[in-house]
């Protein structure tokens, strides 16, 4: 997968579209990816004991991979991402300015 966690990723479509956030977990399995505070969903929790009161909270849902961009650390810009083998080594690289993304 071309994106992973700690990434700076832009979102391309949806209701955070243009939005930009981190990787907080890459899910390669199912080619899906949770950004920070982004993609929000609300769930209702139940009270666990009586007198207690039930709540909603925020919880981040999963975007599928090919609704996000990286973002370059490099040129700033929202990018492809490629590789390139230096030896038995793979690298991704930036498209845009050819930049080694770590």
């Amino acid at each position: 997968m071309k994106i992973k966690k700690g990434d700076k990723v832009l979102i391309l479509t949806g209701k955070d579209r243009n939005k930009t956030g981190l990787v907080l977990i890459a899910l390669p399995k199912v080619r899906k990816v949770v950004v920070e505070g982004l993609n929000l969903a609300t769930r209702h929790v139940k009270p666990k004991r009586s007198g207690e009161k039930g709540q909603r909270l925020q919880v981040p849902r999963p975007l599928d991979i090919s609704n996000v961009k990286l973002i370059c650390p490099r040129c700033k810009q929202p990018t492809r991402v490629g590789y390139i083998f230096e030896g038995k080594i793979k690298k991704r690289i930036c498209k845009k300015c050819k930049a080694v993304i770590d």
